[in-house]
């Protein structure tokens, strides 16, 4: 059925919440890079922002596109507050005796390019796998979960990883490593999602019973700034 509730759910809640928690660590600790293999790096952001994509698609598959596009926005304003707060406490003047001020600005620190570069692949990508995964669910009325999850990933993660590294990286590396940055990146996630689409199925399920909701979004207004179905 295609519910249309004004109200939110303690469990939408909660896992709005989930959602959020996830990206802000995401964002945290990006900064530090994991040595994969002697050739490839990648931050150590990947083994936790993946999960973002899975409660996307888990918004969109039980919600619709109109509440995981609320969920997005709430995402990118907190993440937007978060690094506004992480500059402003840097720039506090500090004690003689306070001697971490480096390593303080070295984690919680960005430059404007980086964050620019982060902000940009977050919206696009998310949008886009919500986008696709909701188009997909009507297509297949419903069936092939697992072919919508993982294609909806292919497509959010393909721009979240090309933007997210080109913004931030291009011109400083050689092109053959930039291109190798963004497609272990990008397979990393895909393969995450896969690996996690059992999980994905469980908790779709539980969802749609405890909620007695499964969303197919037939008239709905795909622009990220547009509530109003159309």
């Amino acid at each position: 059925m295609n519910e249309k509730k004004t109200t939110y759910s303690g469990l939408f809640v909660i896992i709005a919440m989930a959602y959020v928690t996830c990206l802000m660590i995401s964002n945290l600790v990006a900064g530090k890079m994991w040595a994969l293999t002697e050739s490839i790096t990648l931050p150590a952001a990947v083994i936790l922002f993946p999960v973002t994509y899975i409660f996307g698609d888990v918004f969109t598959e039980v919600y619709g596109f109109v509440r995981a596009r609320l969920i997005i926005w709430m995402g990118f304003f907190c993440s937007f507050f978060a690094v506004v707060m992480y500059l402003v406490t840097i720039a506090l003047p500090h004690p003689q005796f306070w001697q971490n001020q480096d390593a303080f600005a070295i984690v919680l620190g960005t430059t404007p390019r980086v964050f620019i570069a982060s902000l940009a692949g977050y919206l696009f990508g998310e949008f886009s796998n919500s986008m696709v995964l909701s188009k997909m669910k009507v297509a297949t009325k419903g069936r092939k979960l697992w072919m919508r999850t993982i294609g909806s990933t292919i497509v959010g993660e393909a721009l979240d990883s090309c933007l997210f590294v080109t913004i931030s990286f291009a011109g400083t590396l050689p092109q053959k490593q930039l291109l190798t940055m963004i497609l272990c990146q990008y397979l990393f996630k895909v393969i995450f999602e896969a690996v996690c689409t059992p999980l994905t199925y469980q908790v779709v399920n539980f969802l749609k019973k405890k909620e007695n909701l499964d969303t197919f979004d037939t008239e709905v207004c795909y622009n990220p700034f547009m509530k109003k179905v159309s």
